[in-house]
């Protein structure tokens, strides 16, 4: 299936791609290109959203944007590898998911840490990744029925076919697995060290690295 294209208000075109890859591919491409019109390039699963200048409208970028190549991309990731330490005796909800996928504790960590994950999107709070996908043993555990209240940053929670990371403390109602004592956000300072198209795979540790490495930084 082609690309399709549409206006997303009066500063950005929204494309759909067929799937995540060509999504994924096609935001890549249109990064590498540097085109000086474009303000931000936002992938969001099987979207992207591309954000121009005032000089620019609608029309120029869409035709401009229907002329990048992006096939030889397609399957190729884009981004890099961040391995992310998560002590999962921070879990809170292994009961639940131990009652669904029918695994024990120590195979629900094997299947989460062994499993290599893209960033799809980025949302909800500033810089929450939203990784897939699940393997199949692990994938299908509802929300909880009653949100949290309030989720502890770096927090690691999972739910249906995602898995993903509280940069800050929010309330929420996935599952949480685990926590990592890495800082992976800083508004301030524009620290967003993760971006779509990235690879996130969790490596478990204990609860004394944990605390040895709280507040630790992603490329420190």
């Amino acid at each position: 299936m082609a690309l399709q294209f549409g206006p997303l208000g009066d500063q950005a075109v929204l494309v759909h791609g067929s799937d995540e890859a060509a999504a994924l591919a096609f935001a890549a491409a249109v990064r590498r290109k540097n085109l000086s019109w474009v303000e931000d390039v936002v992938q969001a699963y099987t979207s992207v959203a591309v954000f121009y200048r005032p000089e620019m409208d609608y029309f120029q970028a869409t035709e401009q944007l229907q002329r990048v190549d992006y096939q030889s991309d397609r399957g190729v990731t884009a981004g890099k590898l961040h391995v992310i330490p998560c002590c999962y005796e921070f879990g809170l909800d292994f009961d639940r998911m131990i009652a669904h996928t029918g695994l024990t504790r120590e195979q629900i960590i094997v299947s989460h840490t062994v499993t290599i994950y893209t960033v799809y999107a980025l949302g909800f709070c500033p810089g929450f990744p939203y990784l897939g996908y699940l393997p199949k043993q692990l994938a299908g555990v509802p929300r909880l029925e009653t949100p949290r209240l309030k989720v502890e940053a770096g927090s690691v929670g999972l739910t249906g076919r995602q898995t993903g990371i509280y940069t800050e403390e929010r309330p929420g109602g996935w599952n949480i697995i685990g926590r990592t004592p890495l800082e992976l956000v800083g508004v301030a300072e524009d620290y967003f060290p993760i971006r779509t198209g990235d690879q996130v795979q969790f490596r478990a540790i204990n609860e004394k690295e944990y605390q040895a490495t709280v507040g630790g930084r992603l490329d420190s």
